[in-house]
């Protein structure tokens, strides 16, 4: 059973994208590695740009410089 965890910062993605990203990374499986798409899990965690670092600074402090 596969199972995709996709990281994202929260920033609005919709329902929709959302969707979008778990039928195409189940495709992806089932295209590349010949995965069963009915024991594929994919699992979306929005994070908080306050709880997402880079380069030693939180996404909030890089998209407010930008």
């Amino acid at each position: 059973m596969p199972y995709v965890n996709i990281k994202i910062t929260k920033e609005g993605a919709t329902p929709e994208q959302k969707a979008q990203l778990i039928q195409g990374v189940t495709q992806l499986l089932v295209d590349v590695l010949g995965k069963n798409p009915k024991t594929t899990v994919v699992v979306i965690d929005e994070v908080d740009t306050d709880n997402w670092g880079i380069g030693g600074e939180t996404v909030t402090l890089l998209r407010k410089r930008n």
